[in-house]
């Protein structure tokens, strides 16, 4: 049976600038990669492809994507001074915009972050209304939308690891809603996906941390608004 579309989907977020898919969805992807890195940047570099690239000034996306890695949300009014507070808060960016990237989705970003000695690399498409699509972090493709409560883990590809982690989140009442898996090859580093209709116990998520094969465990609550 397909899924039934919501109020949201037809009528978009409420938000601040001209385009859903130039703001809200920009904002966003910022905002789910800040929530990977586990704080806001220090640092950040910015690259626009295809559509964004020929009009993130025009449209706003500039404002947009820096706005989102503050955590700003989608209405917040600071959206369009964003680049000047960025600069009073010590927030170092910059932007580049690749035209012709005829693999990647019209509308994606790809960010840079740095914190400290943490960073991470992550790819975002804004699909339109607001919607997003995470589809690469540190290389590996992960595919989520930021709707829902979402885990990334990074691990060694371990036989019967990704039962035993559904298991361990069975045990937790979390029911999942969608899971990937990628990794660089066999018996190397995967990436695991899961996107869960609640959030986990804090037991639970050290738990998994403390698991010998597991590297790094991120968990992104629900930031839909």
């Amino acid at each position: 049976m397909a899924e039934k579309s919501s109020v949201f989907d037809m009528i978009g977020p409420v938000m601040i600038g001209p385009s859903s898919s130039h703001t809200a969805g920009v904002v966003r992807i910022a905002r789910a990669a800040i929530k990977i890195l586990g704080d806001v940047p220090d640092k950040a570099e910015i690259t626009f492809y295809n559509s964004f690239a020929r009009t993130y000034e025009g449209h706003g996306s500039d404002r947009a994507i820096i706005a989102g890695l503050m955590d700003f949300k989608t209405d917040d009014k600071r959206i369009r001074d964003s680049l000047e507070i960025a600069n009073q808060q010590g927030l170092a960016y910059t932007f580049r915009s690749v035209g012709n990237a005829s693999a990647l989705h019209p509308n994606s970003i790809k960010l840079k972050l740095y914190k400290g000695t943490a960073s991470v690399e992550v790819l975002g498409e804004s699909k339109g209304g607001g919607v997003i699509n995470i589809a690469e972090v540190n290389g590996f493709k992960a595919d989520f939308s930021a709707s829902l409560h979402t885990l990334i883990i990074f691990a060694d590809d371990k036989k019967g690891s990704i039962a035993f982690i559904a298991n361990v989140l069975a045990h937790d009442d979390c029911n999942i809603a969608t899971m990937s898996v990628s990794r660089k090859g066999k018996n190397d580093q995967a990436c695991l996906v899961i996107e869960m209709d609640s959030g986990i116990k804090p037991v639970t998520f050290e738990y998994l941390r403390s698991l010998t094969w597991v590297k790094q465990v991120i968990y992104i609550p629900d930031i839909v608004l």
